[in-house]
């Protein structure tokens, strides 16, 4: 199997174990990773603290080394996109598309500016406000888009200042992994560690007392016990988590158009985007249209290996989640749902299920109220729109949302209702770097990207500057 190793301190780490790695289209094992030992760990995160006191202070080598590894990403794309696929399941031209995300995000950080702002400068006292680097910061990452949101991550830190040791979910360590390869003599040893394992690795990384912040992205119930990890010493934490995302369908939007971008968000990458479409509020008098337009989309999908020609849709990426979604699916036509396509796992090798919409949903079966993250898409009727945006606030989550109508000047009197970090009118699953994006209530702390993700991995400082003689307050 290929040979796969952790960069710690610049330097390539076998590590002692090895665990395996399970190519979701096929089922079976493919390759090993390294798993983290507690030396190793300890090792990683002495080497970020040690190479922290001088990259802090290099803004110019912090922005050409960024600059650097993002071309250097780029020049093997087409290697790491394979492997992404291998590891992760979504088809080899999402998966390229996400590796190439890693050299945007790197750059849009690199180019970014961090000015010190003067917010008082007169005969009595100057005063400055200056962001500071925090020091060591963990990253750890998912298995859903485990490149993508690994920079969503890094390159903010490490334009801050700050020195990272980054761990992947042991579902898709590899691509992280080889980039970590990749990159170790871009940046200066100790900058930028990549370690993988299974669990509790993340649990002592985002515990370990050297660690000043942890970025993380995962489910809620994993959040909170990051949470309360990092709340022991206070650090800082970032938490990306689940959403259960509703879209709202007015009776004045074209149902083509509207069917196209919902079906379009909720079943890229099978479903497994936390900020995807997964329910749908459809106003009864365009339902029935609604309803027969995601079918046929649904219908005319090309499931298969992402590795081959011609493949929309790969398989879900592990056995437990396509437990799960299998499950949902099955509870949900036990309480009286319709599947109207799709339905059913697939017969072969390979973790795969049909997209599935469903009618004759209800928002309390599990479905509707909980985050699925697969292909199905449970489509709701509505009547009255105070009581729809009403039940769409009542969960618990609040990451993305939509409203799709043909009316853009009321579907953003609507949006502006909605209880969630990201609501869209008449598109879903929109996302730049220079755009924030976080959730409220269950979904998560904090902001990730734009300047806004930047200030997440720094503490202000004020410098008050008394230009008075003698003490200010006599």
């Amino acid at each position: 199997m290929p040979d796969f190793d952790m960069t710690i301190g610049g330097e390539r780490v076998a590590g002692r174990e090895s665990f395996d790695v399970v190519n979701p289209a096929t089922g079976q094992v493919f390759a090993a990773a390294p798993d983290c030992s507690d030396a190793d760990l300890e090792r990683a995160v002495s080497a970020a603290r040690t190479a922290f006191a001088q990259w802090r202070t290099d803004e110019r080598g912090r922005r050409e080394a960024m600059r650097e590894a993002a071309a250097r990403i780029e020049s093997h794309a087409r290697d790491l996109a394979t492997l992404l696929t291998k590891e992760q399941g979504k088809p080899v031209r999402e998966a390229m598309g996400e590796v190439l995300q890693a050299s945007e995000w790197l750059r849009h950080y690199a180019d970014m500016e961090s000015p010190t702002e003067v917010l008082a400068d007169s005969a009595h006292a100057r005063i400055e406000l200056s962001r500071r680097p925090l020091g060591p910061v963990a990253a750890i990452t998912p298995w859903n888009a485990p490149v993508g949101l690994a920079f969503w991550k890094l390159a903010p830190a490490l334009r801050a200042g700050n020195t990272v040791v980054l761990k992947p979910s042991p579902y898709t360590p590899l691509t992280t992994l080889r980039i970590g390869e990749l990159l170790a003599d871009v940046f200066p040893p100790g900058v930028l560690n990549v370690i993988s394992g299974r669990d509790p690795l993340g649990a002592k990384l985002s515990s370990h007392p050297a660690i000043r912040k942890v970025s993380f992205t995962g489910s809620t119930a994993s959040g909170r016990k990051v949470a309360i990890a990092a709340a022991e010493d206070l650090k800082r934490v970032t938490l990306e988590l689940g959403g259960n995302d509703p879209a709202i369908v007015l009776e004045d939007a074209d149902v083509e158009t509207a069917a196209a971008g919902i079906f379009g968000s909720a079943m890229t990458n099978v479903g497994q985007i936390c900020v995807a479409v997964k329910r749908t509020y459809v106003a009864r008098a365009v339902y029935d249209d609604m309803l027969a337009a995601l079918s046929e989309r649904a219908k005319s999908v090309r499931l298969g290996n992402g590795l081959d020609e011609g493949v929309t849709h790969g398989p879900l990426n592990n056995r437990p989640q396509l437990d799960r979604v299998t499950d949902l699916v099955a509870s949900a036509v036990d309480a009286g749902a319709r599947v109207v396509a799709g339905g059913a796992t697939v017969e072969g090798p390979g973790y795969f299920h049909a997209p599935t919409i469903l009618t004759d949903v209800t928002d309390e079966m599990p479905i509707v109220s909980e985050e699925q993250f697969g292909p199905a898409l449970p489509v709701l009727p509505y009547d009255d729109l105070d009581d729809v945006v009403a039940r769409v606030n009542a969960s618990p989550f609040g990451l993305g949302s939509s409203v799709w109508t043909g009316d853009v000047e009321r579907g953003g009197d609507i949006a502006r209702r909605i209880e969630a970090g990201t609501t869209w009118v008449n598109c879903h699953l929109y996302l730049l770097p220079s755009l924030p994006f976080g959730g409220v209530k269950w979904s998560g702390l904090g902001v990730e990207n734009g300047v806004w993700g930047l200030h997440e991995f720094t503490d202000m400082h004020v410098l008050h500057q008394n230009l008075l003689p003698g003490n200010a307050w006599s």
